[in-house]
């Protein structure tokens, strides 16, 4: 009953509106359209006969009676007859239309004056260049100037005393675009300035300085409407002249009369369409407002299945996406809070990871302190108590050794903790990449001969790369130490250099010996993690080696990252290429 209800209000409400809409349209057709045509056309040639002053009297200036042929076209454009008034308010006679043959090796100008000419008298599509025949009389002793009786009458006998002249069309400005029968328009012009021009109204527009008087005036004769239209300006001279303007307004008329037969054969198909199409839209309307309505019922008992989902772009798709969005979160809340116990499991079990981490920090530095320490006091108090003279030099050796070892430690400490707080600056330099790692490798030839290491793929070109030298140093010192530390006794030790990509240098470190598990491949670059849980410092590290190569690589903008190999372990990183020779 509800539906009904909301479909039979939805569909009165607009049906009205229609009906309302329609009524309003044919009341302002009937009212007005004709109206609103008159002033348009009206406005129209108001600012084309302003336009038009300006060009005419430029034309004049340039050429007397050159803005004749300015007229013609300016009547065929807008179908208006116009015409210049001198201050007396008297037709300039001009004739704007003309044609002109050439016939014999002459020209013939034959103006076809508005008085006893009519559209019909011209042959349709005359173009230059086209043959033609006018039989008339000549108006001059030279014989080129012709008032014409007949036009394009080839093949009909010639009049007692008219002359023929055949030729080719030069040139020619004919009425076209105009309404029926231009040239009895052009001369009613004297009739309706007679008509319109008493002696209050001939003041009223010598007084304009600027503006446009405008009337409408009945042709008696033929019962046609006219606009009629004056505007001031003057001539090349300064003289006073005017320019006034005739066009036929019988086209609005028969448009609005076949407009009004036409909306009285279209009305009741509006109204039966429109009443169809409300009956319709109503019940578009009401469909999706009873399927929310179900759908809000469900959420209501708090059943988050089954949502009718409605696809459209409109409001009431958008309502349902919420509403299904809304059901949808409401069930994955529920989800999330059956899940909310392993989430929190999952949280205290990385918290106690990092714990466990942390301890095993503190268990790493106190082991790499303790162990030197106790070193170091051992041989101390043996010196204390008087040891035999031949043990003094090398217990003081062992003494320095530890203290350096632990001074080591101290100092990466402190070299992590400036990387973290981001006080380190680079100084980049062109360097060569190929002298830092010979230099590198020289630094621990001892460790590889001890482990008996074979060294592989040692760089013999000349690679040149923009970076810190200090800090790449740094970083193939603690590559290389890691990698000797973890190699296996008697494997290889191989360095790569080579171009990855345009401008960019690869150098890869590998050793030979056991891979690093999978899930720590990602981890090795914390600081103070090791992949070797062993603490036995020989062999283990400090676990700040790695962290420190990762932050000066991060500084450098360089690609780096480790993968296990067929063999062992790879560790790698790019820079950039000098723009020195690369090789």
């Amino acid at each position: 009953m509800k539906r009904r209800s909301v479909v039979l209000k939805l569909f009165a409400v607009t049906a009205a509106m229609i009906l309302v809409v329609f009524g309003l349209l044919l009341l302002a057709e009937g009212l007005f359209f004709e109206r609103f045509y008159r002033a348009s056309k009206s406005d129209a040639i108001e600012r084309s006969m302003k336009a038009f002053a300006g060009a005419y009297r430029e034309a004049e200036q340039r050429q007397s009676g050159g803005g004749s042929r300015l007229l013609g076209e300016y009547m065929n454009r807008n179908d208006a007859s116009l015409a210049v008034l001198n201050d007396q308010f008297e037709i300039i006679p001009v004739q704007p239309y003309f044609l002109k043959l050439q016939s014999e090796g002459r020209t013939v100008t034959i103006p076809l004056a508005s008085e006893g000419m009519t559209a019909d008298a011209l042959p349709l599509g005359l173009a230059v260049g086209d043959p033609l025949t006018v039989d008339g009389i000549f108006m001059d002793e030279e014989d080129t100037i012709m008032q014409p009786v007949a036009i394009g009458q080839r093949g009909r006998a010639l009049q007692d005393g008219l002359v023929r002249v055949n030729g080719t069309i030069a040139d020619l400005l004919v009425p076209v675009n105009r309404s029926y029968n231009p040239f009895f328009q052009d001369s009613q012009m004297n009739q309706a300035l007679s008509t319109w021009l008493t002696d209050a109204q001939r003041l009223a527009v010598q007084s304009m300085a600027e503006g446009t008087a405008r009337t409408e005036w009945t042709d008696p004769w033929s019962g046609v409407r006219y606009a009629a239209l004056m505007t001031p300006f003057e001539d090349e001279s300064g003289d006073a002249r005017y320019l006034f303007a005739m066009t036929s307004l019988q086209p609005v008329g028969e448009a609005v009369d076949m407009l009004k037969q036409y909306m009285a054969f279209l009305a009741p198909v509006i109204v039966a369409l429109g009443l169809v199409l409300s009956w319709i839209y109503s019940r578009m309307v009401a469909r999706p407002l009873v399927r929310l309505t179900r759908s809000a019922a469900r959420l209501s008992e708090l059943d988050f299945a089954g949502h009718e989902e409605i696809r459209s772009t409109d409001e009431f798709g958008e309502l349902s996406r919420r509403m299904t969005a809304m059901s949808r979160n409401l069930e994955a809340a529920l989800g999330e809070l059956r899940q909310a116990n392993v989430q929190l499991q999952e949280d205290v079990e990385e918290k106690e990871r990092s714990e466990r981490l942390r301890k095993e920090l503190i268990a790493n530095i106190s082991h790499e302190l303790k162990t030197p320490l106790g070193i170091v006091k051992g041989f101390a108090e043996g010196l204390q108590d008087g040891v035999a003279d031949d043990k003094r030099e090398r217990y003081l050796s062992l003494i320095v050794t530890e203290t350096d070892r632990m001074n080591a430690l101290i100092m990466d400490m402190l070299e992590l903790s400036r990387f973290e707080v981001k006080a380190v600056q680079l100084q980049p330099e062109r360097i060569s990449l190929t002298t830092l790692i010979r230099k590198a490798l020289r630094a621990f030839s001892g460790q590889i001969e001890e482990k008996d290491l074979r060294l592989a793929g040692e760089p013999d070109a000349e690679w040149r790369v923009e970076a810190d030298p200090k800090r790449i140093e740094q970083v193939l010192m603690n590559l290389l130490s890691n990698a000797i530390r973890h190699a296996a006794a008697g494997g290889t030790l191989a360095i790569d250099v080579r171009r990855s990509a345009p401008g960019m240098i690869l150098t890869t470190v590998e050793n030979e010996g056991p891979p690093i598990a999978e899930a720590d491949l990602d981890r090795i670059w914390y600081q103070f993690y090791r992949a070797e849980r062993s603490r036995d410092r020989k062999s283990g590290g400090t676990g700040l080696g790695l962290a420190i190569v990762k932050h000066i690589l991060t500084l450098h903008g360089s690609e780096f990252g480790v993968r296990n190999t067929a063999r062992g372990v790879a560790f790698y990183f790019t820079l950039k290429e000098s723009g020195g020779d690369t090789k």
